[in-house]
């Protein structure tokens, strides 16, 4: 056997909500239901296992302004798997943080490279900022980049109209994503209003971040297209704030953004009942803390959503979605251990016992 020690994690592990076994054995860092022959100097915890939880619109190496230098990066990476979070889906960053790779202590990461913004419409530092004739060319740069991923920013304030609108016309929009898919990778979109919606959809992306302008006029459209959204609650709840600071210069987008939080529940909880994938994250980097993902979890079922769903939407469903593995027979030993039953409780979530990350207890 390697340098990995056995660990042995016996009590309750939750393959998948229903499917729960005693025990399971880490060997050479990967997941075994056998005991392992002649094992030695074997480790053992006790508790209720989940595979390791999944933020799956978080931005490692993004702060206020822009990049920021990798001891911040990984500072960011270690506070949200001291949180259990051991999949991100960074959804966009200026930062190459291809060297998180190389640290079997950090968590894993899909990228979606960098934001792609029309010109002066997104936060400062954040995107390439380009018009819709470029729009392509650098959808292209960014599905060679990222991890099968790329990000679009589908609305932002309009300055002259003082309101949220959509940013990219539809016939840019059907080519770039068609490129996009070409060369392997799904596209997922910023989207906070409604207008940017059907021709996003139509296009054919893949999910919507935020999707608090989603409709019930517009929910059929997403399930016909099997769209998936990723409403990233947490960060919905700063829209009052965000707002009152901007009811003097721009006073219709302020209410926009008021009426967006106000029926930011009933949202997620119609699309949820709709048959629209939901799944969990926290939007942190940026202004935003990161490690939130038990306070996510929690707001889905605040929304509405049933705890082992809510669950689901940060375990087993997003690693499937994702395309990684969860607590299979042979897969990556990654997994958090708590005290009590998740599935009953799911505020367990921020209490996590012991952190295994490759095979290691890290926490």
């Amino acid at each position: 056997m390697s340098d990995h020690a056995v660990l042995h994690v016996k009590g309750r592990i939750l393959v998948g909500p229903e499917e729960v076994r005693d025990e399971l054995w880490i060997v050479d860092g990967r997941i075994s239901y056998d005991r392992p022959a002649g094992a030695r100097d074997i480790r053992t915890v006790v508790g209720w296992a989940l595979p390791g939880l999944v933020d799956a619109h978080c931005h490692v190496g993004l702060g206020p302004h822009g990049p920021v230098p990798e001891d911040v990066a990984e500072k960011q990476a270690l506070t949200d798997r001291e949180a259990g979070t051991l999949l991100i889906r960074d959804a966009g960053s200026p930062s190459d943080t291809r060297w998180t790779d190389g640290r079997e202590d950090l968590p894993k990461i899909i990228r979606a490279g960098r934001h792609i913004a029309r010109t002066r419409r997104y936060i400062r530092g954040y995107a390439h900022e380009i018009e819709p004739d470029d729009l392509v060319a650098y959808v292209a740069q960014e599905a060679r980049r990222g991890d099968g991923w790329v990000k679009l920013v589908g609305d932002w304030i309009d300055r002259d109209l003082g309101d949220l609108s959509a940013v990219w016309p539809r016939d840019a929009l059907d080519a770039a994503i068609a490129e996009a898919h070409r060369l392997g990778a799904r596209v997922t979109a910023h989207c906070f209003s409604a207008d940017s919606l059907p021709d996003l959809v139509g296009a054919g992306i893949d999910c919507v971040e935020h999707a608090t302008g989603l409709t019930e006029e517009l929910i059929p459209l997403f399930v016909e297209h099997g769209v998936a959204i990723v409403p990233t609650l947490v960060n919905i709840a700063t829209f009052p704030q965000l707002a009152a600071g901007g009811e003097d210069k721009f006073p219709r987008w302020s209410a926009h953004m008021r009426r967006l939080h106000e029926r930011r529940y009933d949202t997620v909880r119609s699309a949820y009942d709709a048959g629209i994938p939901v799944y969990v994250g926290t939007d942190a980097g940026g202004t935003l803390p990161h490690g939130l993902v038990a306070a996510e979890v929690a707001e889905l079922v605040t929304a509405g959503i049933p705890p082992v769903e809510a669950l689901a939407a940060t375990t087993w469903k997003a690693r499937t979605w994702l395309g990684r593995p969860g607590l299979e027979e042979g897969a990556p030993a990654d997994l958090v251990v708590y005290a009590s039953d998740p599935r009953a409780d799911v505020r367990v979530l921020a209490d996590p016992q012991r952190v295994v990350l490759n095979g290691r207890v890290t926490a």
